[in-house]
């Protein structure tokens, strides 16, 4: 005999028990359930026996879990919930083909779409449908496969696996000439492209320099987008400096169309994590993505 049917109580005992906590009566839970109130009433106390305490006060009117009952009901109803979304997902997801990642704008052009071309050559009977945008918070990755979300990792609802940190440095078109960059104080001497990143979570030129523990003050009429692949074609463009991010120039650089300006460097500690909800199952060819992308990321 399995630890399960050694230790657990049946199923149908479970289902009946959250019917009844969540109805607040036998009767109204047999309804539910097809099922007599008698049968109901046998189940939960297969289930008392099972557990060697009683779960409700029965009450003149009516019923109420008992402080046995409360706590067992705060395990059992997220596992039912957490077991039910699986198996929808499982049943409708299981012969699917298709994946879908929600993530920002730059990651999906910079990051994610590389990757992607070669995941479709190793993998052409899968297919990857993706879904830029920058108004992406925890909430919405349910509707999703995959989202692709930037922190600290530790969501309450999600499970995380690292992509990559989050290194941010001073970058400049190759066929922009620029003077020797050895110090903070030269490199604010340069034209810097601005980001205006009021309305996200990143950072601009005065949250970088202070990362370095230096005061800065942008010119009140430098070149300013309110966008981070704004200011990575600016540079692409030889407007100036810009702050780049390693994950949308590494490829630029390397390829000589970019290059950093200097050494220095910001390494803010958080990174972009591939995440989905942690109560529900990843479909086959979810997962067969997933493997893929965090060993090729």
């Amino acid at each position: 005999m399995s630890r399960f049917n050694r230790h657990l109580p049946p199923l149908d005992t479970l289902i009946a028990f959250e019917a009844v906590a969540r109805t607040g009566s036998f009767t109204r839970a047999a309804s539910e359930l097809c099922l007599t109130q008698s049968a109901v009433s046998k189940q939960i106390k297969t289930l008392e026996e099972h557990l060697s305490a009683p779960l409700f006060e029965r009450r003149a009117r009516g019923i109420a879990l008992t402080q046995a009952g409360t706590a067992f009901n705060a395990i059992v109803e997220p596992l039912l919930e957490s077991l039910l979304a699986n198996v929808l997902r499982l049943k409708s997801g299981h012969g699917s083909r298709n994946v879908s990642v929600i993530c920002t704008h730059a990651v999906a052009q910079y990051w994610l779409f590389p990757r992607l071309l070669r995941f479709n050559e190793q993998h052409p009977e899968l297919t990857v449908n993706i879904h830029a945008s920058n108004e992406i918070s925890e909430s919405v990755i349910t509707d999703y496969d995959f989202g692709i979300l930037y922190g600290h990792g530790r969501w309450r609802s999600l499970q995380a696996s690292k992509l990559f940190d989050e290194c941010i440095y001073p970058i400049v078109s190759a066929q922009r000439p620029l003077p020797a960059v050895h110090s903070l104080s030269e490199l604010q001497a340069l034209p810097l492209i601005q980001l205006d990143a009021s309305a996200w979570n990143c950072l601009d030129w005065h949250d970088w320099f202070n990362h370095q523990g230096v005061r800065y003050k942008a010119p009140a009429d430098a070149v300013t987008f309110n966008q981070v692949n704004l200011v990575f074609d600016a540079v692409m463009q030889g407007m100036g400096v810009g702050l780049g991010w390693e994950f949308m120039a590494r490829e630029r650089i390397d390829s000589g169309q970019i290059r950093t300006v200097s050494d220095f460097a910001v390494r803010t500690g958080q990174a972009d994590y591939l995440v989905h909800d942690k109560q529900v199952m990843p479909s086959p060819a979810a997962k067969v993505f997933a493997d893929w992308l965090i060993a090729n990321g």
